[in-house]
């Protein structure tokens, strides 16, 4: 579709850009053409009108001759050829048309007048003509750039797109093979509880199923997750493991990325209460940023229209790290980045026997998301 043709407000600039040269035109054919002004704003309203659809064709030819693929001769012999031919024709039209015009007694002597300005009124064709093809390829090459953004935007998309996936791909099998190790565990010690823990993993695998294919999910959703994934552990750990809830009700409804706080959770169990041998805590908090507090190490404080989540666990910090600490973190984080970018922070800290995981990311209602 013609880049002007296919919209209606560049259409009008167009035609509007059109009012200075038919003034010009209008000038030459009533100063140096000879005819009288009334004669030449009668032949240069229509011919102009007719002339700036004419011209539009150009954007054909400066499709076929790409300006940075084609050679200079072949670009000057192809534009000037367009351009005579095209204000041939425009003449021809224009000597009909003061004929037509010249059978009425008020335009006597307009045919011969017109004849008269023939050679003007073709050498401006040519001009106003080629004028036209360097428009044309002016608007090519900024929808050939457009058309590059978009590339580029739709790569980065499909990059950023595949990225999530990857690293919601990560979440399950990670969890899975803790809770299998833990299952194990349990099956030489307390065979009952080994079932229930069987029991309580695949519920939390069926709710998991078609995580893969959001991108969002409201806060609710996401917690009654953690509540599983909770479930599970509360079988092995029993009384050793105690969870602090404080949750801002207006959050509930606020979209997350799925699984974004299960990694969070499992970490502060795998390795906080795992090793501790009368058990801990884990609290978990969403609020809005507003509601103040210090929520990062450097001492910066969340700001409106941000979701604040804390997840705080005790620990052993004489324990020596286990192997794969971290991975939770690291997959949150890069989740995080490739959702949001800059718009989502991510602080870890740990103060004594206390490790505290922070992040804020955009408040966006579930439905708006």
């Amino acid at each position: 579709m013609h880049p002007i043709l296919g919209h209606l407000r560049r259409l009008g600039l167009y035609l509007v850009a059109w009012i200075p040269l038919a003034a010009i035109l209008l000038y030459l054919l009533a100063s140096p053409g000879g005819m009288s002004l009334a004669q030449a704003l009668v032949m240069v309203l229509p011919l102009c009108l007719v002339y700036a659809f004419m011209c539009l064709s150009a954007w054909y030819s400066c499709r076929g001759v790409p300006l940075g693929n084609s050679s200079f001769q072949r670009l000057a012999v192809t534009h000037l050829l367009g351009a005579v031919v095209i204000s041939g024709v425009w003449v021809v039209i224009g000597k009909g048309l003061a004929t037509l015009m010249a059978s009425l007694d008020v335009f006597r002597g307009l045919g011969r007048n017109f004849s008269q300005a023939l050679p003007l009124l073709f050498v401006s064709g040519v001009m106003i003509y080629l004028l036209a093809v360097a428009l044309h390829y002016v608007l090519l090459s900024v929808e050939q750039s457009q058309q590059a953004e978009k590339r580029v935007i739709e790569a980065r998309v499909l990059a950023r797109d595949s990225e999530l996936k990857a690293l919601k791909a990560q979440v399950n099998p990670h969890f899975l093979f803790n809770s299998l190790n833990s299952i194990s565990a349990l099956t030489s010690i307390d065979a009952g509880r080994a079932r229930e823990m069987c029991i309580l993993l695949a519920d939390f695998l069926r709710k998991t199923l078609g995580l893969g294919e959001k991108t969002l999910i409201p806060l609710r959703e996401e917690l009654a997750l953690v509540h599983s994934f909770l479930s599970v552990e509360k079988v092995r750990f029993g009384t050793r493991l105690t969870v602090e809830e404080t949750i801002a009700a207006e959050a509930l409804d606020y979209a997350v990325p799925p699984l974004l706080l299960q990694p969070l959770v499992e970490n502060a169990v795998a390795h906080g209460i795992s090793n501790l041998t009368e058990g801990g805590w884990i609290r978990l908090e969403v609020r809005n940023g507003e509601n103040g507090g210090t929520d990062f190490s450097d001492g910066d404080r969340a700001a409106a229209g941000e979701l604040v989540i804390e997840v705080e666990n005790n620990f052993d910090p004489e324990m020596p790290r286990r192997r794969g600490t971290g991975v939770g973190l690291a997959n949150v984080r890069q989740r995080l980045a490739a959702r949001y970018g800059e718009r989502a922070r991510f602080d870890v800290r740990a103060e004594g026997e206390r490790f505290l995981v922070t992040l804020a990311l955009p408040a966006e209602k579930a439905e708006a998301a």
